[in-house]
């Protein structure tokens, strides 16, 4: 993500709007009680977001991702190109699809240097969404992006944090980085029927491997 382009997210945070984040289905369906799983203090960054304890694998060229995959909660979704709103806040993909993650295509792109960002939906009016599950994942899970490049870009989970909305750390979230960095964010961190999810739900990752796509399929 070039400086520019970090500027803007960081000057807006994720700052999405209220519908985005209303919970339709908890409404509708008068489920407040039931929200998506958040993440334990446990799963937070242990000595801050700025110190790199893992091993990294070298950054790749740049290539757009195509698909999104999370094992652990059963994500795999295609992926779109996500812009900025008219306030310049970052976009988001369209509610009515559960089943589909969007990047940020004015900044860096997945497994290349730097800081990419993937976000998506909780839920719609429907049901639960794409990333529904995101805060039950743990430190040390997956996440792996297939490429255009025909290439899997493996990351590795670094942390799991919920963040208020307004409180919203843009520096951390969005700032560039000198590895292969992603974050993948989602609404959470609490329910209220007059103001919708509370939060972000953010997962920190960086790149730890590489394959070709077709591997996984052997």
């Amino acid at each position: 993500m070039s400086a520019q382009d970090s500027t803007v997210l960081r000057a807006k945070g994720w700052a999405v709007a209220a519908a985005v984040c209303a919970g339709l289905w908890l409404v509708h369906n008068g489920m407040s009680d039931t929200t998506p799983p958040v993440p334990s203090a446990a799963q937070a960054f242990a000595a801050g977001p700025n110190q790199h304890t893992d091993a990294a694998a070298d950054p790749l060229p740049p290539s757009e991702p195509v698909r999104l995959r999370i094992p652990q909660i059963e994500v795999d979704a295609p992926v779109m190109g996500l812009g900025l709103a008219r306030d310049g806040s970052l976009d988001v993909p369209p509610a009515t699809d559960r089943n589909l993650a969007g990047w940020y295509e004015g900044g860096t792109t997945p497994g290349a240097k730097g800081t990419a960002i993937v976000a998506g939906h909780v839920d719609n009016a429907q049901g639960p969404a794409v990333l529904y599950s995101l805060g039950a994942l743990k430190k040390g899970h997956r996440i792996e992006v297939l490429r255009a490049d025909g290439r899997t870009a493996v990351f590795t989970i670094d942390a799991i944090e919920v963040h208020k909305a307004d409180a919203f750390p843009d520096k951390q979230v969005y700032a560039p980085a000198d590895r292969a960095e992603l974050r993948v964010i989602t609404c959470g961190g609490g329910f209220s029927e007059k103001t919708g999810y509370r939060g972000n739900v953010v997962a920190y990752g960086h790149l730890i491997g590489v394959r070709d796509s077709d591997a996984r399929r052997q």
